[in-house]
């Protein structure tokens, strides 16, 4: 039995020595090995040589995913009511009139343009994790010995290995900045603050095998500012601060991310609120105005959707981050669903489960834009501000701009939405004499 533990321990120090040097220390560094290069090369061209497979193995023709031109997504072309009723000039009420509104129901149920956000981002090919097509692998003998080396491979590899590092990233994390949250206010801390901050995030990202393009770095966010993004997943903050250091706001938690929470806000100035809190808009501005006010401070980062939506588009922008006032800072966000889907369905799977999706999947592989800054235009009111920088986000991302709000994917639409298209109705019958 004690031979069997030292044998145990033994492969356990070759394990963390192999983690430290080869991962841990190069991370820290902010220097690459080129191991996920190489990574990502052999998966590249395995991906490649399993579509050829598919291509060559499948019979008969497969059916087509419906796709738009950018993004996977059905959009319907909109038309007024008035141009879709037939006969809008008439003033006796036909059966036929019903049509419209038959229809137009008919296909909220079916597939609505909010709903599908709130589901993964379906793909062209198969990328040999199950959530694709769990019967491609059966196509060929050589496919299916890939696809159990794959699984084989990201769960008894890769999983073991991130969880490693993700251990690593999040007690360094906490121990870093309780250490650093001692000293007393001044530059060095806050030197040594941001250097915790994007030590332990680079290290999170390696245990996502993540590799991240960053683009016009000279837009970084600056001091005194307010950086916001598009929201697809809670990694999205881990993907920003490895390139620099942000000021979180977000509500208070209870668990580990609490603990974190408390750890980190002694070390760097985090606007964390309690749910009583976050109730109070006037309050959330006011803390929020004074740390805009200081030039000194980081500059802070807001997702104003407010929730994930399923890397295909930007929904609404919540005016509340845009009244603050100062610099906005505008960041586009968007993953390649071909290594592994980043979207966080938080109606569907609790945190634990969603964690474990993206520790088994092949990678993280994302393009990161900064956008040039932005300010309140003269005239323009917090709505039109936030719907103009979503409007530049969407366009650099390649993502499908929406109005709707995020908040329906937990919630009901509201009257105020439905009563708006009776009243129009009611307004083109009047106009048309058919009532009165």
């Amino acid at each position: 039995m004690e031979d069997v533990w030292s044998v145990v321990l033994r492969v356990g120090e070759v394990w963390v020595t192999l983690v430290f040097t080869l991962i841990v220390l190069p991370s820290a560094l902010g220097v690459s090995l080129g191991i996920s290069e190489a990574y990502l090369w052999v998966l590249m061209k395995t991906l490649e040589w399993a579509t050829i497979r598919i291509q060559k193995g499948v019979k008969k023709p497969q059916p087509q995913i419906k796709t738009s031109a950018t993004n996977g997504i059905i959009e319907r072309d909109e038309t007024p009511m008035e141009k879709e009723i037939v006969h809008p000039h008439r003033v006796d009420f036909e059966f036929s009139d019903i049509f419209y509104f038959c229809r137009k129901g008919f296909e909220a149920i079916v597939e609505d343009e909010v709903t599908q956000r709130f589901s993964s981002e379906e793909l062209v090919s198969w990328n040999l994790l199950t959530r694709t097509n769990v019967n491609f692998h059966y196509i060929s003998l050589r496919l299916t010995i890939v696809w159990v080396i794959g699984v084989i491979v990201r769960y008894c590899f890769l999983l073991p290995l991130r969880i490693t590092l993700a251990t690593i990233g999040i007690t360094s994390m906490i121990v870093g900045t309780m250490i650093v949250g001692q000293l007393p206010n001044s530059s060095v801390k806050n030197y040594l603050s941001e250097v915790v901050h994007l030590t332990c995030s680079r290290i999170l990202v390696r245990a996502l095998s993540g590799t991240i393009h960053y683009h016009n770095k000279e837009n970084r966010p600056q001091k005194g500012g307010i950086c916001v993004a598009n929201h697809t997943s809670p990694i999205d903050a881990i993907i920003l601060t490895n390139d620099g250091c942000y000021a979180m706001v977000g509500q208070a938690h209870g668990g580990l991310m609490g603990i974190i929470q408390r750890a980190t806000v002694k070390a760097c100035p985090h606007v964390w609120f309690e749910r009583s809190e976050v109730k109070d808009r006037h309050l959330v501005t006011k803390r929020l105005r004074e740390h805009v006010a200081d030039k000194n401070k980081l500059p802070i980062l807001i997702f104003p959707e407010g929730t994930c939506i399923n890397n295909t588009s930007v929904m609404m922008f919540k005016k509340g981050s845009f009244e603050i006032g100062g610099t906005i800072y505008p960041v586009a966000i968007k993953y390649d669903p071909q290594f592994g889907d980043a979207f966080w369905n938080s109606s569907k799977y609790n945190i634990v489960s969603y964690l474990l999706r993206i520790m088994t999947s092949w990678a993280i592989v994302c393009n990161v834009w900064y956008m040039p800054p932005m300010v309140r235009q003269e005239g323009e009111d917090a709505v039109q501000f936030a719907n103009r920088v979503k409007s530049a986000i969407a366009r650099q991302g390649g993502l499908t701009e929406l109005p709707w709000d995020g908040g329906l994917k937990r919630a009901k639409v509201k009257d105020t939405f439905k009563e708006e298209q009776q009243k129009n109705f009611s307004k083109m019958l009047v106009r048309n004499g058919s009532v009165g």
